[in-house]
C-alpha cells in the first residue's frame, strides 16, 4: 500500500436545494434521479480505476457531495460491493457517508447501516434556528439534535459540522455554541470558518454589500476559541479543522493529508494515482448528466489529466501534511520531490515560532504558524536561497 495509504472516494452530485455559501459540484434535479443508472456507471469507473491502481487494497471509502443521504440505501450497498469486488476492501475499511440532518434523511441510517457504512458525517452547521435559515439550511436545531441521536445509537464512529465566523457571530455566541457541540459530540466534530467562495450567492451578497462577515482579526480570534474550547473537552485539533478525541480521526480524510493515493468516483471526483515515474492527477466531468453519458461511451468520466513529478508533488506533500497536527517527515519529503528542505529557511521559521521540529525528526507548524499557514508552506516550498 502506498505511504498515507489508499481510500476510494464516490460523489454524488444531488442536493435539496443549493445552499447559498457552498462552492462544491452540487446539483438540484426537479424530477427523480435514475439511481440505478448511476450505479453502474460508478461500477465502470470502479472497475476502471481497479484496473490502472492494481487491486490496492482500500482502506476507507468516503461517499461525499452534493448530498449523498438522498441515495437510496441499496444504491449505497451496491456501490460498496462494487469497489469490493474490483479492490480488496481491508476488513476494518472505515466506510463514511455524509448526510444531510432532515428526519426523512435520518430515517435511513439503519439502512445505510446495513449497506455496509460504519460511520455517517452529518451536516449540521450551526445550533440556532435563525443563522441556519440564513445559511440556507433545510433542517432546524431540533432535527439536527434528533439526527446526531439516532447517529449516536446506530454507529459507533460519527461526526457532524459547524460553520463559525458567520455573519454577526461573536465570540460569546460560538463559545457557547460551541460547548454543546463539544457536549453533543461523539468522537469526532469537524469546525470551518465561513469564507466567502466566487460565484456563490454569498459572494453577490458581500459584493454588493448586503453581506458582512468578521474581519480577519474577528475571525482569526475565532478560531483561537475553537483551539481553546475543543481542547478543554478533550477534542484537540488534529488537523486544522478537524478535532478527534484519539482513535477517532478519520481515517479516510488521513489518506489525503498523509499524501496517499485515492480514486474519486463520479461527476467532479479527482483522483491521485500512481503512473510510471509519476502521480497522475484526473479530474472528472462535473455536470452529472453529461459524466453519465461519457462513462456509459467510456468507461471513465476523466476530462483532464495531469502528470505529477517531484517537484509538484513535494509540493503536494507540504500542502496536505503541513494541515496536520503531526506535520510531516523531512525525509519523506526528500523521498518524493528528490530535494531537502532547505535548512536556512526551516531554520528561520522555528527562530520565528512559525514551526517546530518534535523528536521524532518530522517539522510541524505551531499555532502560529497555523494561522498563517499558506505563507509558512510557501516559504518551505520555494527555491533555496
Amino acid at each position: 500500500m502506498p505511504d498515507g495509504g489508499f481510500g476510494v472516494y464516490v460523489h454524488w452530485p444531488f442536493c435539496q436545494s443549493k445552499c447559498p455559501y457552498c462552492d462544491f459540484n452540487s446539483h438540484v434535479r426537479h424530477r427523480p434521479v435514475d439511481q440505478p443508472r448511476f450505479v453502474n456507471a460508478f461500477r465502470s469507473e470502479a472497475a476502471w480505476f481497479a484496473r490502472q491502481t492494481g487491486g490496492l487494497p482500500v482502506q476507507s471509502i468516503f461517499f461525499g457531495g452534493g448530498t449523498p443521504s438522498l441515495m437510496l440505501p441499496d444504491t449505497v450497498g451496491a456501490i460498496i460491493d462494487s469497489i469490493a469486488s474490483n479492490w480488496t476492501l481491508l476488513p476494518d475499511a472505515e466506510i463514511t457517508l455524509e448526510a444531510n440532518p432532515s428526519s426523512v434523511e435520518a430515517s435511513r441510517f439503519a439502512g445505510y447501516r446495513d449497506a455496509g457504512v460504519n460511520r455517517v458525517s452529518i451536516g449540521v452547521q450551526a445550533l440556532n434556528d435563525p443563522d441556519l435559515k440564513r445559511l440556507g439550511r433545510l433542517h432546524n436545531v431540533a432535527e439536527a439534535r434528533a439526527a446526531i441521536a439516532v447517529a449516536q445509537r446506530l454507529f459507533d464512529r460519527h461526526s457532524f459540522d459547524l460553520i463559525y465566523a458567520r455573519p454577526g457571530q461573536t465570540a460569546a455566541d460560538w463559545e457557547r455554541e460551541l460547548d454543546e457541540a463539544c457536549r453533543m459530540a461523539g468522537g469526532h466534530l469537524s469546525a470551518y470558518q465561513l469564507t466567502i467562495e466566487p460565484d456563490t450567492v454569498f459572494a453577490s451578497l458581500h459584493a454588493a454589500g448586503k453581506l458582512e462577515v468578521p474581519p480577519p482579526d474577528e475571525a482569526a480570534a475565532l478560531y483561537e476559541l475553537t483551539q481553546e474550547v475543543t481542547a478543554r473537552h478533550d477534542m484537540p485539533a488534529y488537523e486544522i479543522s478537524n478535532h478527534a478525541r484519539p482513535g477517532h480521526e478519520s481515517r479516510h480524510n488521513l489518506v489525503y493529508w498523509r499524501y496517499g493515493r485515492y480514486a474519486g468516483l463520479g461527476p467532479g471526483a479527482h483522483s491521485r494515482i500512481d503512473g510510471k515515474g509519476h502521480v497522475l492527477g484526473l479530474s472528472a466531468e462535473r455536470h452529472p448528466e453529461r459524466w453519465l453519458e461519457q462513462v456509459e461511451r467510456q468507461g471513465v468520466g476523466t476530462v483532464f489529466e495531469e502528470k505529477l513529478g517531484p517537484v509538484e508533488q513535494g509540493d503536494e506533500y507540504l500542502l496536505m501534511g503541513l494541515r496536520l497536527r503531526e506535520g510531516i517527515d523531512p525525509d519523506r519529503y526528500r523521498a518524493i520531490s528528490g530535494r531537502g528542505l532547505d535548512r536556512r529557511r526551516v531554520a528561520d521559521l522555528v527562530e520565528n515560532d512559525m514551526v517546530e521540529h518534535l523528536p521524532s525528526g518530522r517539522l510541524r507548524a505551531t499555532p502560529a504558524g497555523f494561522s498563517v499557514l499558506d505563507a509558512v508552506i510557501a516559504d518551505l516550498a520555494a527555491d533555496p536561497f
